[in-house]
């Protein structure tokens, strides 16, 4: 009867100690591929936002919705693929392609994956396989973008240069979606021409038209960079509100010098004399000389008829018919003086003392130098007020030099245009709240491609 009884509790045992390791085995197993499952989903949930974003970015490849949404597919699976490879832990992933839905100025792309992924252990409780999913949404918003290109003589004093400034501003052109982004083509020296405006109501831009007018541009005169400014801002506000202006709006402004001329109707010994707005420039050198001008404001490199242009005689007390002082307000847009116009003070105590002062060449030329400086960072803060962000970008060694009648570094009014957390303090304070954009040194014409790629991909980063 004892040995019966021992053999009997002796299999008990076994059969308890076998349950506990079925289950002890299947505990384990839940350990063990329960993290092989949450690897494998942190990897898939990787590789599906990464799909979504290639595609949001390369949707604006392509002339036509179909080509952009091929292009999109195509680019959501290369990056799949590239950041969850085919048996990644034993696993078969399916990543059908997204959708791309075209909303008016905005594409919306959903993506979405699976995997199958084996299991270890867990397969003595009958488990084979864990199913583990991921999902993932893209909103690429609308863009309004004007871009506004420096043409000025500086540019070609290289002329290895020009060529590379036309290739890069096309390339630039490129990162957009030529369906739904708006972007209008602005060039500037001593004026500035709006070449391509934008469609105030339907969307998309003609690339084929910039190319043309790129290809054409001719560098020479100084460097009026306001008048361009002002020629993007009022590109962006001319597009009908507030249904059909994009949710992101951009400046993009290019140049290889801080500016040293401004456009306004000016007030003349006899009034007579000229009845035109033009443009008085001075030069980039440190000591003082005679405004020149007048040019045309509205146009690149153009004289005004005589008296409007005297050249270095303008505001010289000796001539016959001289201007004999700066208007208070920028005017170049406001013929009559409309107070309602009267945006952007030419005398001003701040940030640079302006006075309407012309009697001396030294006092004539500070005040033109600095009314040059202030307007243009005047008008890029406006703009950042009213929403839109700024991007600037300087070409060349002269940006670093002191320059003008302050002896300024150039780029420190590039990065006050863009309000980028390294501009100077009063550039940064006075921008407090506002959209923050980016700054890029190209230190010659081979950084250029460099600069104008983190510039697009600033920008789509917004975008999403």
């Amino acid at each position: 009867m004892r040995t019966c009884k021992a053999a009997k509790q002796q299999g008990q045992v076994l059969f308890i100690v076998a349950l506990s390791m079925v289950v002890l085995l299947g505990t384990l197993g839940l350990a063990i591929d329960s993290g092989m499952g949450y690897i494998s989903k942190a990897k898939l949930n990787a590789a599906v936002d990464s799909a979504v974003i290639a595609a949001a970015r390369a949707v604006t490849q392509g002339a036509t919705q179909a080509e952009q949404t091929a292009n999109a597919q195509q680019a959501a699976r290369n990056f799949f693929s590239a950041n969850y490879p085919n048996n990644f832990l034993g696993s078969n992933p399916v990543f059908p392609d997204p959708t791309v839905t075209f909303n008016g100025g905005q594409v919306t792309i959903d993506a979405s994956a699976t995997a199958t992924v084996p299991v270890s252990l867990m397969g003595v409780m009958n488990f084979k396989f864990l199913n583990v999913a991921a999902s993932a949404q893209s909103v690429r918003k609308d863009l309004d973008l004007a871009f506004v290109v420096d043409t000025t003589g500086s540019m070609a004093v290289d002329p290895t240069v020009p060529p590379k400034v036309r290739t890069n501003a096309k390339l630039f052109l490129t990162k957009f979606n030529q369906t739904l982004d708006r972007i209008a083509l602005i060039q500037f020296a001593y004026g500035a021409v709006v070449r391509d405006p934008f469609k105030p109501v339907l969307r998309g831009f003609d690339i084929n038209s910039m190319n043309t007018h790129i290809d054409a541009f001719n560098f020479a005169g100084s460097t009026n960079s306001a008048e361009g400014v002002w020629q993007a801002r009022d590109q962006l506000n001319n597009v009908i509100a507030p249904t059909k202006r994009s949710s992101l709006r951009v400046i993009v402004f290019f140049s290889d010098g801080a500016p040293n001329s401004f456009a306004s109707y000016f007030t003349f010994k006899t009034p007579a004399d000229c009845i035109s707005a033009g443009t008085l420039s001075t030069g980039d050198q440190t000591t003082p000389n005679w405004p020149a001008g007048l040019r045309h404001d509205d146009q690149i490199n153009s004289q005004l008829p005589l008296k409007c242009w005297q050249n270095a005689s303008i505001v010289n007390t000796t001539n016959t018919s001289y201007i004999t002082k700066l208007p208070d307000w920028y005017n170049a847009h406001n013929p009559l003086n409309l107070p309602a116009l009267q945006e952007f003070p030419v005398v001003t105590a701040t940030p640079r003392v302006v006075t309407n002062d012309t009697s001396t060449q030294t006092n004539a030329w500070r005040n033109v130098n600095r009314a040059s400086r202030n307007l243009l960072e005047a008008m890029a803060a406006k703009s950042r007020n009213e929403g839109v962000y700024v991007f600037t970008l300087g070409l060349g060694q002269e940006l670093t030099i002191p320059e003008g009648a302050d002896g300024e570094i150039g780029e420190n009014v590039l990065k006050c245009m863009a309000n980028t957390a390294d501009a100077l303090p009063r550039c940064v304070t006075a921008g407090a709240g506002q959209p923050v954009g980016l700054y890029c040194h190209a230190v010659d014409a081979n950084g250029l491609k460099p600069c104008f790629d983190k510039l697009a991909s600033a920008i789509l980063r917004i975008t999403k």
